[in-house]
């Protein structure tokens, strides 16, 4: 039975999209998590991007406890979450033509790793053309997005398509358009964003879908383990000298 209460409404809506994403893309968080752990048997590099609020699920497979330590964020100056004033400016970025492909062009990426773009919507230049470029280079491209937005917005991009078409697998979040869960009479908005928690879950499926493939390969996954129990910090010392010429965020 749904709760009355808003904060009771807004669980349930999240649960029921993780649900939803559990059932439906299933198949897809296998085969992102085989891709991923294909990259590191391989001698790949992992990265992740996301601009504005997406960039917070990116963040969070990004040097984390029970993560791949090769995972590294990709940045993009001015559009990490909203750390640039005015926080506007962000959203203007990912509107600008030949970003992505100069942040690509100057990054470590290159054939064989591996990269997840995080985009609710799918339709701004930003990451429509960081998977174009990316594939170009012969890099992995795991496209995080709502596919509803491609039916139900226009694109921003010069070639009027979406992240969804530039990428090697898509993982659906189901998001509705708008991002918002909740609706009430006495509020001018809708309001109770859900996508950082459906995202987030989706890639850290995918990230224990990668652990495990590796394992069943004899392949010891390379994960961190956190600072804040006993031996953490000698095993992440241990993980990062093993892989850190596949690691670049601590630099």
């Amino acid at each position: 039975m749904s709760d009355s209460k808003p904060a009771g409404q807004f669980f349930d809506a999240a649960i029921a999209l993780l649900q939803r994403v559990r059932e439906e893309e299933a198949d897809n968080i296998e085969a992102a998590g085989t891709l991923l752990a294909d990259t590191v048997a391989s001698g790949g590099r992992l990265f992740a991007f996301g601009a504005g609020h997406s960039s917070l699920a990116a963040q969070d497979v990004v040097y984390r406890a029970g993560g791949l330590a090769l995972m590294n964020l990709l940045a993009v100056p001015g559009v990490v979450g909203v750390d640039v004033m005015p926080a506007t400016l962000g959203s203007a970025l990912e509107r600008v033509d030949g970003l992505a492909t100069a942040v690509l062009d100057s990054s470590p990426l290159r054939e064989g790793d591996a990269l997840v773009i995080i985009s609710l919507s799918g339709r701004n230049a930003l990451p429509v053309e960081m998977a174009q470029h990316a594939r170009t280079l012969g890099v992995k491209v795991i496209g995080v997005t709502s596919v509803a937005y491609a039916s139900q917005t226009g694109s921003r991009h010069s070639s009027g398509t979406y992240l969804k078409d530039h990428c090697d697998l898509v993982l659906d979040s189901k998001i509705a358009v708008g991002d918002a869960e909740l609706t009430l009479d006495t509020v001018p908005a809708p309001f109770a964003p859900a996508s950082t928690v459906v995202t987030s879950a989706l890639l850290q499926a995918v990230v224990a879908t990668a652990a495990t493939t590796l394992a069943a390969r004899g392949i010891d996954p390379p994960l961190l383990r956190s600072g804040n129990v006993d031996g953490g910090h000698a095993w992440n010392t241990r993980i990062m000298e093993q892989y850190g010429d596949r690691i670049f965020y601590r630099h």
